[in-house]
């Protein structure tokens, strides 16, 4: 038996990318092997540098376990080409001074678009020696959870870029996007059942669903991959489909998440064969739905194609997972609904209240994941039980802290 898929292809780096992680693997990574062979990928890591550790190990080449209720289908992607430490500060600047180097891909959650956080300030570094070497236009393209997930990139590097903000605003393009691919963390199980079926052993497996989607709007001044050509769509207006990803699939994962967890489910296929969850969670998408501004072609198959993902059993997404950073996503995924139900004079649908509920109980109830969720936790035990989930409506900031 083999150590770790085989490299055929050698495409040079044309793209850099910011937060080397599965899901990365699963989507931007993916879709750039499958609509071209000469782009090749520098992907860093952003919190920890073992990611890049077991990948660099194998040559940047690793197995996508594709895994439908039918079974699991094996596919090799080769279009990481370096896997590097985001510790590796040379090699960061290197990579974005290098005019060959076209486009920015940036998946760091929620939370790293804070002007605080170190992604930020990473990307003004990178884009600043870029300045520096004369190597011209790049675009950064946000590949996170966020309404806008481009402009609040951009404006978070301005404000961090200092007397380079004049040439990231007229050199570097902002691209918002939509993305999904439910991409649960690789189990021993699942980089044994790679080996059986491929006969090699990868510990850089990833395993995900068989749906994918990836819509952009932007410009990129030095050229792209051509995604389209694997399923990614273009649109001018994004706005329809971030808010329809995140008040829907995203908003039914925390949910679940939440009520699922407290009634000691672990993955979403479980929490989801509950009826009554299943049933708050149907509630749910009717409320949100109803100020996505899609008409019913779209949403009613995208939301059949959701109720067969969440019932999928063999895709173990894990609750825990999904309530990591929750103060950061709750807002997005809820409030957003919630404010614009109320603007059009709907008002807070009971399903979303329910929903809010079961989060700020999970909250208080469940052992945190992060640190933000702790301190939230800590600030709402101070208020009174009957007020927590109106104040959580009036005083949730987008940063996950309360006013």
């Amino acid at each position: 038996m083999s150590t770790g898929p085989v490299r055929t292809q050698h495409p040079p780096v044309r793209a850099a990318h910011l937060g080397l992680g599965a899901f990365h693997r699963a989507h931007q990574a993916w879709y750039t092997a499958r609509a071209t062979p000469d782009w090749g990928i520098a992907a860093f890591t952003g919190r920890s540098p073992d990611a890049a550790v077991r990948l660099a190990a194998q040559d940047g080449v690793y197995t996508l376990l594709e895994r439908s209720a039918a079974g699991d289908r094996p596919e090799t992607v080769q279009s990481i080409v370096r896997a590097v430490s985001g510790a590796d500060e040379a090699a960061w600047l290197g990579t974005l001074s290098d005019p060959a180097v076209a486009l920015l891909t940036v998946t760091v959650t929620e939370p790293g678009y804070a002007v605080s956080a170190g992604p930020p300030a990473r990307i003004a570094a990178g884009l600043s020696a870029r300045r520096a070497a004369g190597a011209g236009p790049i675009a950064v393209v946000s590949c996170d959870n966020l309404l806008g997930n481009g402009r609040l990139l951009r404006d978070a590097v301005l404000a961090v870029a200092g007397v380079d903000a004049g040439w990231v605003a007229e050199n570097v393009s902002f691209v918002d996007t939509v993305v999904d691919r439910i991409t649960p963390a690789t189990t021993a199980e699942d980089v044994a059942i790679v080996q059986e079926l491929t006969g090699v052993d990868d510990p850089s497996a990833v395993v995900t669903e068989p749906f994918s989607e990836w819509v952009l709007s932007g410009d990129f001044p030095a050229g792209r991959p051509a995604w389209e050509d694997a399923g990614a769509r273009f649109a001018d207006d994004l706005r329809p489909y971030e808010e329809r990803k995140l008040w829907l699939l995203n908003a039914g994962h925390s949910l679940l998440a939440s009520a699922g967890r407290l009634r000691g489910f672990t993955t979403i296929a479980e929490a989801f064969a509950d009826p009554e969850l299943r049933a708050l969670t149907e509630a749910l998408w009717q409320e949100q739905r109803v100020v996505v501004d899609l008409p019913d072609a779209e949403l009613d198959p995208w939301l059949d194609a959701l109720r067969t993902r969440f019932d999928n059993p063999r895709i173990a997404h894990r609750l825990d997972q999904i309530r990591r950073d929750s103060p950061a996503k709750i807002p997005q995924r809820i409030l957003a609904a919630a404010r614009r139900r109320e603007e059009s004079g709907l008002g807070l649908g009971d399903a979303q209240r329910r929903a809010l509920q079961a989060w700020v109980d999970g909250l208080l109830t469940l052992e945190p994941t992060d640190d933000a969720s702790a301190a939230l936790a800590r600030a709402l035990d101070g208020v009174p039980a009957a007020d927590r989930v109106d104040t959580v409506l009036t005083n949730l900031t987008p940063e996950g802290a309360l006013k």
